[in-house]
């Protein structure tokens, strides 16, 4: 049944594949929904989200509504008369909406829910250490990330990801989720699974918040490990950050992309830093240090740590903070 009518809703770039996916499939796209474009960088130039620069390349019909429950928008999707609405890395679907399409709405979502529900499920589950997580396809209800499940794939995470290369491991699997969800849908022999059959106790449950500056910022005081998650679970974007402090009380911001730990007996101050100026930088912690390898002076590019202590010199006397 290619001629389905869909209607896709989606911003970055994990959407894009799935609606690249979608295409393929030789799906029919009536329309695709995105935010409208921002001011963004120094010039304030206008910005088109991922989803739009690829819809445009492939000639579909964009909407980009400031408001979802505005009457105009509203009218125009009943007029598309939808089987299916798909939403990937958007924001909430008013239930009027959610109404319209025949067959239903559904969501791609970055983990097994119930487990972190919210707007950073990826940067959640490598910040708290996880070493397994997934996706899930629910149907949409008046409820944030609440509805039934309807498939889930389970993905490890390797100690070596950060939060892009789980992003980018995602966006195809998910894209395959998303076309494994279309089909079920339209076979309509399918359970959908009510996420409190999955877990009972929500004190049990872990959330994926906003990420916010207050996130980034590093706590040397904490274990190597938690330390090391954190700026996995933030790496590239938007980066866990420390503050080093010269002799003088010079305040540098640097933004920590890769490391290494280690744990050590060697009682140091956390914070403390540890350097030949030439090849390595360390920062200790309550229970180790940390090995730097690629960072970002405010200011400057992302670069090794070597790149940057010959063209910085840091001393032994730097604290982080």
């Amino acid at each position: 049944m290619k001629d389905v009518r869909i209607v896709f809703m989606g911003t970055p770039e994990i959407a894009v594949e799935s609606l690249r996916q979608i295409l393929q499939a030789n799906y029919t796209v009536e329309a695709v929904v995105t935010p409208p474009d921002k001011p963004s960088g120094r010039g304030l130039h206008l910005h088109e989200s991922a989803v739009k620069q690829f819809a445009s390349s492939q000639h579909l019909n964009i909407l980009q509504p400031e408001n979802l429950s505005d009457e105009s928008f509203i009218a125009t999707i009943k007029d598309i008369n939808p089987d299916i609405i798909i939403v990937v890395a958007f924001r909430k679907i008013p239930d009027r909406l959610l109404d319209l399409p025949k067959i239903g709405s559904f969501n791609l979502h970055a983990s097994l829910l119930p487990q972190y529900r919210g707007a950073a499920p990826i940067n959640w589950a490598i910040m708290n250490g996880e070493t397994q997580t997934g996706l899930s396809t629910f149907l949409l209800n008046n409820k944030i990330d609440e509805g039934k499940i309807l498939l889930q794939k389970i993905m490890d995470i390797m100690p070596s990801y950060n939060a892009s290369d789980l992003y980018n491991l995602m966006k195809v699997d998910g894209a395959i989720l998303v076309l494994d969800t279309i089909k079920m849908l339209l076979s309509g022999n399918y359970n959908s699974i009510d996420q409190q059959n999955l877990s009972t106790d929500s004190l049990l449950l872990k959330k994926a918040p906003k990420i916010f500056k207050d996130h980034c910022r590093i706590d040397w005081n904490n274990v190597v490990v938690k330390i090391q998650n954190q700026i996995r679970g933030l790496s590239y974007t938007p980066g866990a950050v420390t503050e080093l402090i010269s002799p003088n009380e010079t305040t540098f911001s640097l933004k920590i992309f890769r490391s290494e730990f280690h744990f050590s007996d060697k009682k140091e101050r956390p914070g403390s830093i540890e350097t030949d100026n030439h090849k390595h930088l360390r920062i200790f912690a309550s229970n180790g240090f940390l090995d730097l390898k690629e960072v970002q002076l405010s200011g400057k590019k992302m670069m090794k740590v070597d790149d940057l202590l010959r063209g910085f010199k840091i001393s032994n006397q730097f604290i982080a903070r």
